[in-house]
């Protein structure tokens, strides 16, 4: 991984967290929320953050900060497939 997506990466964490912090303990996330929060740019660009949103909540996860939901339920980050939501670790 290169600085700059590393860089990437750590403005995607916080976004998560910035965006969980303002909703509330028991809300949760799109990933698309935290990309469009990090993507400086007027067009769809935002779309390419997904995956990268991804890798930064399955690494806010291993550090116990957020939970990986589908259906309302807490799902591995590894196995999850599809629409997924974030929200902080209970």
């Amino acid at each position: 991984m290169g600085e700059s997506e590393r860089e990437t990466g750590r403005r995607l964490e916080r976004a998560i967290l910035e965006l969980l912090e303002r909703r509330g303990p028991a809300k949760t996330i799109c990933p698309s929320d935290a990309a469009r929060a990090v993507y400086e740019g007027d067009d769809d660009g935002w779309r390419d953050l997904m995956e990268p949103v991804r890798l930064a909540a399955r690494r806010l996860v291993t550090a116990g900060e957020v939970e990986i939901t589908q259906a309302g339920r807490p799902v591995e980050p590894d196995t999850a497939r599809g629409p997924i939501r974030i929200r902080r670790a209970r």
